[in-house]
């Protein structure tokens, strides 16, 4: 499926190199052409785990080369690693040990998708969210120095999308000025998920593209004379033309201005060369940045010309060189919904611009880019900014939609109470990936956000049980003169059968009535509500209530549901921990009703593993037959009672 095929020796192991490895000290010993060949093997690998599921497969094809080098010439059993962000981990899995347990990647009980510190020594932080690592690694190296471990190297590796995120240059500040040893290796293929934006991405096609400079100065061209394999004159020459024209040249000047060495660009994809300058930076004292120039997609044709469907495709098998994908259930998923939902309002209305986060695949939303690009604005992975910029435009009388995912919108929650809810501007909150996000995992399920919204003033928060309801909650938003927001899962979208009731803020809809209780369900759990209130049929007579706002909650939907003592049970996909459940309870008790019979159904205070959304939900009784189990116990409680 790659490329070049791995030789398979007769009657062995498909992937011989990899099967032989029990962790990656080997691969220090190894000759560049060994790596070589055991490069063709990961790629092989990583073709095949697509033909059984969706997975990240772009980034790790980009990294290849890179992974082997680094573990090559550092010992990550002994010395610090962290990949930013962690979904090109691939390589270093297959090379760290976990060979053998790949292809449970992504699925319940397997490998994460993400480094993981339970399965590894070789991985310190679950990183899922971009642009932490150089933070980390300064830590990192600070703590060794303080514990008595100089000798220990550290080495972040970054990629060119999450570079421009703040925290970043909040670190490249501090490491600069720290002046102690680090590696910052920036992985520059181009790309973020989308193709990347902005000053920076500039900046770094400009170094890129600038054939005379390596970065090497005096100090490092008497270093190469004294490293084995290092100092050939085409080096020196480089090196001396750098320095005769200095003042005309770009490159590498912002982080040398921080009193950070810049060496590279150099070609990502040779070992060789990638060995050879990552002993450069091991003799180089102070922090480095090494710029490597890699293809995302790099070994399989399809993904290095379309690396962006390709970052996390659907399953396919690979006929001859062409992907073949597997078909879908045909069910719009809400990600779809809120897209046309989107659209929509601003054909309508000037005044609506959507902002996202790096996000623009990942949120659908390239028809709307196409069609209102001066309105349409990606600020890259900076969610912070992305909050702060929504409100300077809200304050001129624009009505922005920041179109966030929920795991990440957590990076911008100073930006939401300060700039947004304390000005009580109308900015237009939309949570996709709101709640289990399956096969991610915990570093990416969107479990929180209705706890750490609710808490604020002025904010005002919904969650539609159908597909019908997600465009009509945005038209009451941005109809509405304080700052809002919708969550929707990564999921299907509900299809309604009966005629939606109008939008009314802080308003329930009732499905259905019952004598024996009532499910109230928040969002998409609507549907597993509906479907259990179904298998009861004939045993108890339950209500079904979509819920629609957990603020302001509707206070009295919260009465009515809990008339005559009927018992409730409230469904959210969400943390347990302050969510939708609470603010029901909240609300009984401030009414001074009896708490007794309410019976919450939510995620439980873990952080939830990954898994399929299906069985996750299961878990924790938010099955339809769960819920259904639920009733049927509150009913012989209530009856006893």
């Amino acid at each position: 499926m790659t490329n070049t095929e791995p030789q398979q020796q007769s009657g062995g192991p498909r992937h011989p190199l990899l099967a032989a490895l029990p962790d990656a000290r080997p691969l220090a010993g190894m000759p560049s052409e060994t790596l070589n060949k055991m490069g063709v093997e990961i790629r092989d690998v990583l073709c095949n785990l697509l033909a059984t599921r969706t997975a990240h497969f772009a980034s790790n094809l980009g990294v290849v080369e890179l992974c082997l080098a680094l573990h090559a010439e550092f010992d990550f059993q002994n010395d610090r690693l962290i990949w930013d962000t962690g979904h090109q981990i691939y390589p270093h899995k297959l090379v760290t040990g976990r060979y053998s347990q790949f292809e449970s990647i992504r699925t319940r009980g397997g490998l994460m998708g993400y480094p993981n510190p339970a399965e590894s020594p070789y991985d310190l932080f679950m990183t899922g969210h971009a642009g932490s690592s150089v933070s980390t690694a300064v830590g990192l190296r600070s703590g060794d120095i303080l514990t008595g471990h100089p000798d220990r190297r550290t080495v972040a590796v970054i990629g060119d999308g999450a570079f421009p995120s703040g925290i970043v240059f909040e670190a490249l500040n501090n490491a600069g000025a720290s002046k102690e040893d680090l590696t910052v290796v920036l992985n520059d293929n181009k790309m973020s998920i989308c193709h990347r934006t902005g000053a920076v991405a500039s900046y770094l096609d400009r170094l890129r593209n600038n054939p005379f400079y390596t970065g090497l100065k005096h100090e490092v061209v008497r270093l190469l004379d004294h490293v084995p394999m290092f100092g050939d004159p085409a080096e020196r020459l480089l090196a001396q033309m750098k320095e005769g024209v200095k003042a005309g040249l770009l490159g590498g000047m912002l982080f040398e201005e921080l009193d950070i060495r810049y060496i590279g660009p150099i070609d990502g994809h040779n070992i060789a060369l990638l060995r050879k300058y990552m002993n450069l930076c091991k003799e180089i004292e102070g922090p480095v940045l090494l710029h490597v120039v890699t293809e995302k997609g790099h070994g399989y044709k399809p993904a290095a010309e379309d690396p962006v469907f390709f970052h996390t495709p659907p399953a396919f098998e690979d006929r001859g060189g062409t992907p073949v994908t597997r078909g879908s259930d045909g069910c719009p998923p809400y990600t779809t919904h809120a897209r046309d939902a989107i659209g929509e309002a601003m054909k309508r209305d000037d005044r609506v611009t959507v902002i996202t986060a790096a996000m623009c695949q990942g949120n659908k939303l390239e028809p709307v880019r196409e069609q209102f690009p001066e309105r349409f604005f990606d600020v890259g992975i900076c969610e912070s900014h992305a909050v702060a910029f929504a409100a300077g435009q809200c304050k001129t009388g624009m009505r922005p939609i920041v179109d966030i995912y929920s795991t990440f919108l957590q990076r911008s929650y100073d930006q939401i109470f300060q700039e947004v809810v304390l000005q009580d501007l109308p900015v237009v909150f939309m949570m996709d990936r709101a709640g289990l996000t399956g096969p991610d995992g915990p570093t990416h399920h969107g479990v929180y956000d209705i706890g750490y919204m609710r808490l604020f003033p002025n904010l005002v928060l919904m969650a539609p049980g159908y597909a019908a309801e997600l465009p009509m909650m945005l038209d009451a938003c941005l109809a509405h003169d304080h700052p809002t927001g919708i969550r929707y899962p990564k999921a299907s979208a509900l299809e309604a059968t009966h005629t939606p009731a109008p939008i009314e803020m802080g308003k329930a809809e009732w499905i259905r009535e019952g004598d024996d209780g009532t499910i109230v369900a928040y969002g998409a759990m609507l549907e597993q509500a509906i479907e259990a209130a179904e298998k009861l049929e004939g045993e108890l007579s339950v209500g079904v209530v979509n819920a629609r706002f957990v603020k302001p909650i509707d206070h009295e939907m919260v009465e009515k549901s809990m008339a005559d003592g009927r018992f409730v049970v409230t469904l959210e996909e969400g943390t347990i921990v302050g969510g939708f459940g609470s603010a029901f309870l909240e609300s009984a008790a401030d009414q001074r009703l009896d708490t007794r019979q309410i019976h919450r159904l939510a995620l439980p205070d873990v952080f939830v593993e990954h898994g399929d959304r299906s069985d996750l939900l299961a878990d924790s009784s938010l099955s339809a037959e769960g819920i259904a189990n639920v009733c049927r116990n509150a009913a012989s409680n209530v009856s006893v009672g």
